[in-house]
């Protein structure tokens, strides 16, 4: 897997925010693969269990644990071990989670990444950034049609909102930051990522994976509601071909890119559950909203630029993707056997053949 990519990341410094989450620990495990020397800083796991705690990943890398709205920390973690290449996840990542504190929510998405930008501007050694928000930082406006990086950012809820609040921040260090230092900034927008260890609460399907493991009912909120659902592989496979591109051009890249499933792999929750139903088992669920949280009830994205211009595509439909996810929850609960961290390593070599039997432009480079 080392020559994915253009061998960019192999003994390259990379540093990943947020690297105990569940896109973290996939991402980091995926780097690890590439030859990077990795260098994790996040708060501990927030689930149990956790994919960063049963995969073990603090002994494969330097795992430094550190909150993301602390400067002094942070600013001293860049000086010291110089990364090129930053991948900032760490987040309040939650949407039911910022009604109830949307003070943590901001001050975690918006302070948080300003002072991992303040860090950045006083280091000669970072020379990309790959600032991971979501496709939420939107203005929703329930459009039939997907969102395009140049349509308006808004967000209804705090953490919508708090994402928005960074692409704005992100495109202002750009303009009197970070192009002065040759310093390259992207920011990517992926919709609902799915894939084996996400135990986050009000998350699809961690709440069925629950309810399966514990025989106990599950209430579906929004059966009707409409997203845009793919692997975690999907979007990652994004961040880690912009990451390459912008070391190797500085510049070409510096924006906003969407990574999303094709459009007829945007389905309901309701389509959805029934594809994992059949996949693993049966479980017993009502509907139903059991608050008044705002959530949107359509939303997609446009991916037709990162198509075009990086030649980047999605490679498995959301059917792939539920069963590529069940599999792996189903080998962790049901195989006692199983070494977690192995097959969660090969998804990653499965992934990365499949696009090479699928021509993905990342994985032909330098194969």
């Amino acid at each position: 897997m080392m020559n994915c990519f253009n061998g960019i990341y192999k003994d390259k410094v990379v540093l990943v925010t947020g690297h105990t989450g569940f896109k973290g620990s996939w991402l980091t495990l995926w780097l690890k693969e590439l030859g990077a020397k990795v260098i994790g800083y996040s708060l501990e796991p927030n689930t149990n269990p956790s994919l960063f705690d049963i995969c073990n990943l603090d002994e494969d890398i330097v795992s430094i644990i550190g909150d993301i709205r602390d400067e002094e920390n942070i600013s001293e973690v860049i000086a010291n071990y110089k990364p090129e290449i930053v991948f900032h996840m760490a987040a309040q990542p939650l949407v039911r989670l910022s009604y109830k504190d949307p003070k943590t929510t901001y001050e975690t998405n918006v302070m948080g990444t300003l002072n991992l930008f303040e860090a950045i501007k006083k280091s000669d050694s970072v020379k990309a950034i790959v600032n991971i928000t979501t496709d939420k930082c939107y203005e929703n406006k329930e459009w039939d049609y997907g969102y395009r990086e140049n349509d308006s950012l808004g967000g209804y809820d705090p953490y919508s909102s708090s994402k928005a609040c960074v692409e704005l921040l992100t495109n202002s260090y750009r303009n009197s930051f970070f192009n002065r230092k040759n310093i390259d900034i992207v920011s990517v927008r992926a919709g609902n990522v799915i894939g084996g260890g996400d135990w986050a609460e009000d998350r699809l399907i961690p709440d069925i994976v629950r309810s399966i493991s514990s025989d106990t009912s599950i209430n579906i909120r929004n059966p009707k509601s409409i997203r845009p659902w793919q692997h975690v592989l999907e979007p990652l496979s994004g961040y880690l071909l912009l990451g390459s591109l912008m070391i190797e051009d500085l510049k070409k890249y510096n924006e906003a890119w969407n990574f999303g499933p094709n459009d007829t792999d945007i389905l309901s929750v309701e389509s959805i559950l029934d594809i994992v139903i059949k996949s693993w088992r049966n479980i017993d669920y009502t509907t139903g909203s059991l608050d008044e949280c705002h959530e949107a009830k359509l939303l997609r994205l446009d991916i037709s630029k990162s198509k075009m211009k990086l030649g980047w595509k999605p490679l498995y439909n959301v059917e792939e993707a539920i069963i590529k996810t069940m599999e792996w929850y189903k080998e962790f609960y049901d195989n006692k056997n199983i070494d977690i961290k192995e097959f969660t390593i090969n998804q990653i070599k499965q992934y990365v053949n499949d696009a090479k039997k699928n021509k993905a432009i990342w994985s032909e480079q330098n194969a």
